[in-house]
């Protein structure tokens, strides 16, 4: 099964975590919280814990983020966590990786299992997109 929708990050919130000993690289390394919500054939929230390496000034680097979605896919409640991630030299999206977790689903997403994708258009409207089975 497939279910599209598009989202909108309702809050980025920093956090402050520093490795005891530090390690400098050349791209800092940011821990943040972020609140989304989703409509479309995806219709929910997620709270998303995110993790980058990132060079602000370039808009280079990768992320990593683990996601709690709570919702409904193609009209089916529950909740379910995801992660995925990707790189980026300033202008493109390579490397990406996304997938549900397994064991994840409750409710009528119980047994959840599959895969997706984020793109995000040139007006900055970010879409999402599983593609997924119901155990």
């Amino acid at each position: 099964m497939q279910a599209k929708g598009t989202f909108q990050v309702k809050s980025f919130t920093p956090t402050e975590v520093v490795p005891d000993p530090a390690i400098s690289t050349a791209l800092p390394v940011g821990i943040s919280l972020m609140e989304k919500q989703f409509e479309g054939e995806v219709r929910g929230r997620s709270a998303t814990l995110f993790t980058a390496a990132f060079d602000q000034t370039a808009g280079a680097g990768t992320y990593l983020a683990m996601e709690s979605f709570e919702g409904t896919l193609n009209g089916r409640s529950g909740a379910f966590n995801f992660v995925h991630s990707a790189s980026t030299s300033g202008t493109d999206r390579s490397a990406e990786f996304f997938l549900i977790v397994p064991g994840s689903g409750t409710a009528e997403l119980a047994g959840i299992t599959g895969t997706g994708g984020i793109s995000v258009d040139a007006d900055g409207t970010h879409h999402i997109e599983f593609e997924y089975e119901l155990g």
